[in-house]
């Protein structure tokens, strides 16, 4: 009855008995009653299953003199199961053939003849099918119960070796069967696909792959036929088999009407599949198949029967799918040519670089955008596939730039020029699109700086009429391509400018324009002083209006940074508050009112608005032709930027004081600070005290890690600053231990904070350690915290440690209190550290030795003594004192803390 409990408890408990019953020596013979006629088949695969568990897993059980009985009763078991169910036939196949694996070293070598010879015959074609079936399934199983199966690589060897020298009697068999008998063609193309992982010689399988490329013909066997042809094509050698690659070549080629047949009659499935078996051909065996340079033209039309693949007629992926397989041949393709000796490169690039010329125009052609009222139809899943299927085609032309040089601009340049003059003939937005994305994607990764079109090109621009979405997005992004080349030619900017401009306001190109407009105001930076105003009243007025949305008014903000760090330092202050009051304003008001989600979400968009312009507003920046004002800034002045931050700090002090325990405000908060103190550096030093001030409030309130973050962006800013490190210390001190408190009321719930807490720690080592000899500072009470942290899950937490400890212990010299926690509690680090090697992901193993290494570096000493009481435990790693101490019960550790003087800022409740 156990067979059909619904139970889930039930069926785990018979589940086990069932296991034990198999695993017992009574079930080499219940196994044979349990596979009687009268049972069940859940009952008969019981049967099967658990006989193929006795012999995979208990073969030295079994006397060798029963070896034979129990051949010749499983041979008979497979035969009388021939007919089916399917499952327990394929379970006494596999069962088989752990038998034949077991013996066909020594006792049972002719194996494979015997089987031939006991399924053969019988009376009557029906029964001739079903032995056949039987036999194809047990030689389906073998290789693949020998590539499963756990053995030395010399068994492994060994049987495979056997296994190969059978393949020769077995190929005209498997033709034989394969005229014959039609209901069971597609077993014997699995077992050729089975029997090619055995590394089978392709000489020898040539025809039956010759009967499998006629296969190709009988729409029910077409797929399997295909996946064969692929496999065998696949797997092989080049170099072996050259001789039989030459033979397949003209098979391949034959195909090509079928291909022609398939696209008229639009039939996907077998363009699609055909299309496979050229590009397995054309990308496995390239490099082999251009060596045999006797034979290049019929390589050449298997290299047009590929690109007749890659133009397949229709749009992907609603007309087509096959074109994408083909676009890795033609890397493949290009980087063989260009591998050859001097003399075949130069023979095979007068064939190959017309023909790449072509390639070109037929990707442009396939990345054409469909008719609007067609691409209406398409469902949001085909269009990210074609959009993703532009990006490949975008990579491939990148990669066949390389192959064709500055031609290949002028070439498309030619084109859109003819396209854009001629008025006889009309152009489609989707053909003049197309060029243009040809442009583009080169240009977005190649140094086109030598190029002598791109004058003309931007000449071209604005004579096109962008009477579609995509056709302006894509002019868009084609000038934010051309950024680099443009700071070098500032004259061509003005026009530039005008049409990303007039588009600013198109909430509809919004990606496209405004990240063309930031990348011209990063690159062409020291050019755009002229052009300032215009381009700030685009910003302010599109910013204003809230035209774009919040990633893209980032941008926005970003791009405004860039520009105004060009402008010399009497403009910029007036500018920025012009442009950030209405913001400020804003800010204000939400200070005033209740807090509500819509109020979180305006907060935290400004506060971005505000951490964008200053992560990219940065006034020590110098480029050519900016010494006039690199003179001016070398006259001491406040930093513009400080100006506006001590303008807006007691409202943003304001803010918090509200949304304190909310991380999304105190994040993009700490952000502000953040990223305007790695663009001021230390033109930050009249905020030091009041931002140490605000963050010992927030982390005394809430502790949370961007409050940690930020004072370790101060440490590492003003480490060497005397004057300004004071309230720093204090900041530290009153942040370790409000952490340590954390720890000690279970910190599990936090390891973020105590992945930023050690970062922190790792960046005063680094850049201050001397705080440490001060009494505020317990470097004890961050070793603690740090034995803790290695019991944390996250990756992220227990890297930071490794890093921790790594710098710590480098220090033991030059810290005395390192030297003394080292000590007194080294064991508890070394133990600490052998239990997480025994529990870790590899990716960890490296950070984790990089701790030994240092121990072994700085103090060997003691690394030597107490290494060896580490190790003394029994069962260690797993013994009971480690397993005690967890993230549960953090006072194991932290009670060392109370045997050193701690400073009374340690509150403990």
């Amino acid at each position: 009855g156990c067979w059909f409990q619904t139970d889930m408890a039930q069926k785990n408990v018979a589940q086990e008995w069932l296991t034990q019953a198999q695993a017992s020596p009574q079930a080499w013979h219940f196994c044979w009653a349990l596979l009687s006629p009268d049972k069940v088949p859940e009952i008969q695969f019981f049967g099967a299953s658990t006989l193929h568990t006795k012999i995979s897993r208990h073969w030295t059980d079994l006397p060798a003199e029963q070896h034979e009985s129990l051949r010749s009763q499983l041979i008979a078991q497979v035969g009388h199961f021939s007919c089916g169910p399917k499952m327990v036939l394929t379970r006494l196949c596999v069962a088989l053939a752990s038998l034949i694996l077991h013996t066909l070293l020594d006792s049972w070598t002719t194996a494979v003849p015997d089987l031939l010879r006991a399924f053969q015959g019988g009376e009557g074609s029906a029964e001739v099918d079903i032995r056949y079936q039987a036999l194809l399934e047990v030689l389906v199983v073998l290789p693949e119960e020998l590539q499963t199966r756990k053995l030395s690589a010399e068994r492994r060897a060994q049987l495979q070796s056997a296994l190969t020298r059978e393949w020769s009697s077995l190929c005209p068999l498997l033709r034989q069967i394969l005229r014959r008998e039609e209901a069971v063609k597609e077993r014997v193309l699995r077992c050729l696909v089975s029997w090619l992982a055995l590394d089978v010689d392709l000489g020898e399988s040539e025809g039956l792959l010759q009967d499998s490329f006629t296969l190709l013909r009988e729409p029910e066997l077409f797929d399997t036929a295909v996946e064969t042809i692929v496999s065998t094509i696949s797997q092989h050698d080049s170099q072996r088999f050259a001789d039989s690659l030459l033979k397949m070549l003209p098979q391949v080629l034959a195909l090509q009407e079928q291909l022609t047949k398939a696209v008229q009659d639009r039939d996907m499935e077998t363009s699609h599949g055909i299309c496979r078996i050229a590009v397995a051909l054309g990308e496995t065996h390239c490099r082999a198949l251009l060596e045999q340079v006797d034979h290049w033209q019929g390589f050449q039309a298997l290299v047009n029967m590929i690109l007749s693949c890659t133009g397949m007629p229709g749009h992907y992926p609603v007309d087509e799918t096959s074109s994408s397989l083909t676009l890795t041949f033609w890397y493949t393709l290009q980087d063989d040519i260009m591998s050859l000796d001097t003399e075949k490169q130069t023979l095979y690039l007068q064939v190959y670089r017309p023909l790449y010329f072509q390639l070109v125009e037929v990707l442009l052609h396939k990345a054409r955008f469909p008719s609007d009222p067609d691409f209406a139809l398409w469902s949001a899943d085909d269009k990210e596939q074609f959009r993703i299927y532009r990006v490949d085609i975008s990579d491939t032309l990148m990669y066949v730039y390389e192959l064709l040089g500055p031609e290949l601009l002028r070439n498309l340049y030619d084109k859109l020029g003819v396209m854009l003059t001629d008025k006889t003939h009309p152009s489609s937005w989707q053909d003049i699109e197309a060029l243009l994305f040809g442009f583009q994607s080169i240009a977005e990764t190649v140094d086109i700086s030598y190029s002598d079109v791109i004058p003309g090109l931007l000449g071209l621009i604005p004579l096109i009429t962008a009477d579609s979405i995509h056709l302006a997005e894509t002019i868009m992004l084609t000038i934010g391509s051309l950024a680099e080349w443009l700071a070098d030619h500032p004259l061509m900017l003005p026009g530039v400018l005008r049409l990303v401009l007039q588009t600013l306001s198109n909430a509809d190109l919004s990606v496209a324009t405004v990240s063309t407009l930031k990348r011209i105001c990063r690159e062409c930076r020291h050019s755009l002083r002229p052009h300032a105003n215009d381009i700030l009243t685009a910003l302010q007025e599109v910013l204003v209006k809230q035209i774009h949305k919040s990633t893209q008014s980032m941008w926005l903000m970003q791009a405004l940074g860039y520009l105004l760090s060009s402008l010399p330092d009497e403009e910029v202050l007036g500018k920025l508050l012009s442009l950030l009051s209405p913001h400020i304003q804003q800010l204000e008001r939400l200070a005033n009112e209740m807090p509500s989600p819509a109020s979180k979400l305006s907060t935290v968009h400004i506060l971005g608005l505000l951490s964008s312009l200053f992560s990219t507003l940065d006034l020590n920046a110098q480029g050519e032709g900016q010494e006039d004002v690199r003179a001016a800034r070398s006259q001491p002045r406040t930093n513009p930027v400080v100006v506006v931050l001590q303008q807006v700090f007691p409202l943003i002090q304001n803010l918090l004081s509200k949304w304190v325990k909310e991380a999304e405000v105190v994040k993009a908060a700490c952000a502000v600070f953040e990223k305007s103190l790695k663009t001021l550096i230390r033109d930050f030093a009249p905020l030091v005290s009041q931002l140490c001030e605000l963050i010992g409030q927030l982390f005394s309130a809430y502790p949370q890690a961007c409050a940690l973050d930020l004072t370790g962006q101060l440490v590492h800013v003003f480490a060497c600053e005397k004057e300004h490190f004071p309230p720093i210390t204090a900041l530290l001190e009153l942040v370790t231990s409000i952490t340590m408190s954390m720890f000690q009321h279970g910190a599990r719930d936090h390891p973020d904070v105590a992945d930023s807490f050690m970062q922190l720690h790792t960046q005063v080592l680094k850049r201050k350690a001397d705080v440490y000899l001060s009494e505020g500072l317990d470097v004890k009470v961050v070793f603690y915290c740090g034995i803790l942290s290695f019991k944390f899950p996250e990756t992220p937490t227990v890297k930071a440690t490794c890093s921790l400890f790594t710098e710590l212990i480098s220090h033991c010299e030059d810290v005395p209190a390192v030297r003394e926690v080292l000590q007194e509690d080294g064991l508890l680090l070394l133990q600490t550290l052998l239990e997480a090697v025994s529990g870790q992901s590899c990716s960890l193993l490296e950070l984790l030795s990089e701790v030994f290494f240092s121990m072994s570096r700085h103090c060997p000493s003691l690394l030597s003594l107490q290494l060896r009481d580490a190790l003394q435990p029994p069962g260690f790693p797993s013994s009971p004192s480690l397993e005690s101490l967890s993230l549960e019960s953090p006072s194991l550790v932290l009670h060392h803390i109370h045997t050193t003087p701690v400073t009374v800022r340690y509150v403990w409740n």
